[in-house]
């Protein structure tokens, strides 16, 4: 079957998908939203169960009143539809609600730097974003398992570091799918490697889980997946809302990465004594209104059916690049016509620095895409053939702009209209750079590059 985007009627979904914006002449088009890898829109029955949530709202786990028993039963049944959709063990695991997969991941390091001392090694990849590296620098030996030419994961480097560890690796801590190239890594060989060798796995599914089907599988299987963060606001749900599935003993004997109400059982003027996990890890007023509309996002992300979206949004891709290709000085940052990925892609239009380029498709096309390192940066550092070094020195010069890269990436919602009305204007932009250069540079001032590296900003070449 050939899954044709421009016959479906799942835009219909989408809040905001016709607005208009206005471009540089003052005249107003339909926006394109190309920067689903960042953050995507409202599904409208995510805001229609909010609507219909607002009356019992109440505080959770914190009432006798009748409107705060429902607010806490919603709540937790907000659990068991997480854990259906990634198929996690209800019996064996928990899912704890968080602001989003950056917190998630975060928490995990907390909770894991203080078990079984003598692992002491993490082997995150030269792959992942901040978020699934930085927590664990503090805490942990890391190490980084190698990618090759193209930007995929050397399954074969991971196997040897889990062997010259030996035994040591507490976690091999992975992306689902690239937020810069969209490749799907084997998370299910991934984990079988990491068992064999006494590890744990966990998988940041942020740009995983809204695009594909994802089983966590059972834990008497070595394909399980030990631990899974991800967020609503790359599933089409507003309100800051994270999830972070784990085995429930791994957190039984540990302090919560938050302290405060609602984590405690009794506390004494000398003593603490926690709740049992997950509510010993949501400390405070819990997000009731996220957990809403993530469940309600999951209900409908399944009706439609996660292979369905995969195989609608790979149409996009395929279709994407077969015309993107044709573009005079298109330059690809990954390798699209091999392998599974996700619908991103990662771009330059030499001539054009990836910092004006946007501003281009937004002022003549109503185009909205990211560009950048994405809060990636070693791994875009090594795509665009960067050293350390050659990093470092390029950040220090204050006169140069900042190298980076330009990103596309679509939801199910989007069309092939929308994809050749890019190629079209690209076409055009390929074929008088001094006229788009000349009108865009002078919107573009040094003072939006923002030279704080890891602080990621809509505006700043360094987004994510």
């Amino acid at each position: 079957m050939r899954y044709d985007p421009t016959n479906n009627n799942l835009r219909n979904l989408i809040i905001g998908a016709e607005q208009k914006v206005p471009l540089s002449d003052g005249k107003e088009v339909t926006a394109i939203n190309f920067d689903n890898a960042a953050t995507t829109p409202i599904l409208y029955s995510v805001l229609k169960e909010i609507n219909q949530f607002a009356p019992w709202y109440s505080s959770v786990h914190r009432g006798a009143g009748y409107k705060s028993k429902v607010s806490s039963d919603i709540y937790e049944q907000g659990r068991e539809v997480v854990q259906s959709f990634v198929n996690s063990d209800k019996e064996k695991d928990i899912v704890i609600f968080t602001k989003n997969t950056t917190e998630s991941i975060n928490m995990l390091s907390f909770i894991l730097s203080q078990q079984k001392y003598h692992q002491k090694v993490i082997l995150s990849t030269s792959m992942e974003h901040a978020a699934n590296d930085l927590p664990w620098r503090d805490k942990f030996k890391v190490d980084y398992v190698e990618i090759d030419k193209q930007g995929r994961l050397s399954i074969e480097d991971l196997e040897d570091k889990l062997i010259r560890y030996r035994g040591s690796v507490k976690l091999v801590s992975v992306t689902g799918a690239s937020n810069v190239t969209g490749y799907l890594n084997p998370i299910h060989k991934i984990a079988a490697l990491a068992h064999k060798y006494d590890a744990k796995i966990l998988v940041d599914g942020a740009q995983l889980v809204p695009h594909t089907t994802v089983d966590m599988k059972a834990f008497d299987t070595v394909e399980h997946i030990d631990y899974l963060a991800f967020s609503s606001h790359k599933m089409y749900a507003p309100f800051g809302s994270g999830v972070l599935i784990g085995p429930k003993d791994d957190f039984m004997e540990t302090n919560p990465f938050l302290q405060g109400g609602g984590a405690i059982r009794l506390v004494t003027p000398g003593r603490v004594q926690w709740d049992e996990p997950a509510g010993k890890e949501e400390a405070g007023t819990p997000n009731i209104m996220g957990v809403v509309a993530l469940t309600a996002a999951i209900k409908t992300l399944q009706s439609v059916g996660m292979d369905t979206i995969y195989k609608l949004e790979k149409a996009l891709y395929d279709y994407a690049i077969s015309h993107m290709k044709n573009i005079p000085d298109i330059k690809f940052y990954s390798d699209p016509f091999k392998g599974d990925t996700i619908s991103v892609i990662p771009f330059n239009l030499l001539g054009i620095h990836h910092d004006i380029l946007p501003l281009i498709l937004s002022g003549e096309a109503g185009i909205a895409v990211r560009n950048g390192f994405f809060c990636t940066h070693p791994y875009c550092e090594r795509l665009l053939g960067l050293s350390e070094n050659d990093t470092l020195q390029k950040y220090e010069e204050d006169d140069a702009l900042f190298p980076g890269m330009v990103r596309v990436s679509f939801g199910f919602y989007n069309n092939y209209k929308e994809i050749d009305r890019f190629i079209n204007i690209q076409n055009i932009i390929a074929e008088d750079k001094e006229y788009y250069l000349s009108k865009y540079s002078k919107v573009l001032s040094l003072t939006q590059i923002n030279k704080e590296v890891g602080r990621c900003t809509n505006r700043t070449n360094f987004g994510c």
